[in-house]
């Protein structure tokens, strides 16, 4: 969630500090799964590496955080405090300090419980409504720890705001089990209002008469959704089935909802009979919705995503370029932009020291005395 919450700040031109320890952040040695986390959510930002743990390196980090808008701490429960850089603690020395707070839960019984992102996902039903019936899954990608993070942003955002007024920093609290929570109150809207528990999405009862994957005839999936009265009229028309249009019982959506069994068999017939660019090129043309299946790689030449300068140049941890999805958002016609590559560890180190007021001798003292670390080993 910190990386992610960073970021976002940092898109939007933040000057974004990385704090870290004097080995390094950890997520720099991911393998597998997790390899790419650190050169993807750590780009625009610089990196400072200090030792915490130290009376020294706690009275270096006061003198920096005078001088920040926010501060943004994604540790287990009670290590800040620990280390006596809790809010109470700096906001005491630092009013005007905003202080965000990425957690597991918020307050409450389960608060001083660690989490990750698979757990709340199993926690708050996410990953009940992903796989089918006895075999939960996690969504494919770390959504709680990125939408947690998106929030902690948008809290940060929103005390900067109010301090406009009040003068005044406050705490923001942003956690993954609330997160996937939020995400689930459809479902438990649907469950009251329906009487009956939502089955998992595989197995779910759609609202539209047709919202599935598709196979054509050489054999690629898209998928399509007819969800208006307009889409179908289109899809009738256009594929010669007239009965179906003319058919009393399939005038409004809610009617051919509750006869897929009717519809289904016409509509898999009419667009497994189509070659995949065939059906593209009608569906794009009727406006009716529709999306390829894709890959992870095949996104590396979407024209749609690299038109514009949508898509960044980021270095790894190997020498090696990626292109990479920006943070989908244009303001004014600008788009985020990288200003900087994931940062060496401590790579900028003696700048953010001789910013807040310390002398070159006074920083080669403490890259001496290891309080801080300056210019590490690549990403």
């Amino acid at each position: 969630m910190g990386p992610s919450c960073s970021l976002v700040l940092a898109e939007l031109g933040a000057d974004v500090i990385k704090v870290e320890p004097p080995e390094g952040d950890r997520t720099r040695a991911n393998v597998g799964f997790g390899s790419a986390l650190f050169p993807v959510f750590n780009r625009n930002k610089r990196s400072f590496c200090i030792d915490l743990k130290s009376e020294a390196g706690k009275a270096v980090f006061h003198k920096v955080a005078g001088t920040a808008d926010a501060l943004i701490e994604n540790f287990a429960p009670g290590t800040m405090k620990r280390l006596g850089l809790d809010y109470e603690t700096l906001s005491k020395k630092h009013p005007r300090l905003i202080y965000c707070e990425l957690k597991g839960f918020l307050s409450g019984p389960y608060e001083d419980r660690a989490a990750l992102d698979e757990i709340v996902q199993f926690m708050g039903g996410l990953a009940y409504m992903t796989g089918p019936t006895g075999r939960p899954l996690r969504a494919g990608a770390s959504v709680v720890d990125i939408m947690g993070g998106l929030f902690g942003a948008l809290g940060i955002m929103a005390a900067l705001r109010e301090r406009e007024t009040t003068g005044r920093g406050q705490r923001v609290e942003s956690s993954l089990f609330e997160s996937t929570a939020f995400l689930m109150a459809q479902h438990m809207g649907q469950q009251v209002l329906t009487g009956k528990a939502p089955p998992p999405m595989p197995e779910k009862a759609s609202s539209w008469a047709v919202y599935d994957p598709f196979v054509t005839k050489d054999g690629k999936t898209v998928f399509i959704g007819l969800t208006s009265d307009n889409h179908w009229r289109a899809f009738c028309k256009e594929f010669g089935v007239h009965d179906l249009l003319a058919d009393p019982e399939l005038q409004t959506n809610p009617q051919r909802a509750q006869r897929r069994a009717k519809i289904m068999p016409v509509v898999e017939e009419k667009f497994g009979n189509e070659t995949f660019d065939a059906l593209v090129e009608k569906l794009e043309r009727l406006k009716i919705p529709f999306g390829p299946l894709a890959r992870p790689g095949d996104l590396f030449e979407d024209p749609h995503l690299n038109q514009g300068g949508r898509m960044i140049d980021v270095l790894l941890p190997t020498g090696a370029r990626a292109k990479l999805p920006g943070m989908p958002l244009d303001m004014d016609g600008r788009k985020p932009r990288i200003r900087m590559q994931p940062p060496r560890k401590g790579e900028h180190t003696r700048d953010v020291l001789a910013e807040v007021g310390f002398g070159a001798d006074e920083i080669e003292r403490l890259v001496r005395e290891q309080t801080v670390v300056a210019d590490g080993e690549a990403p």
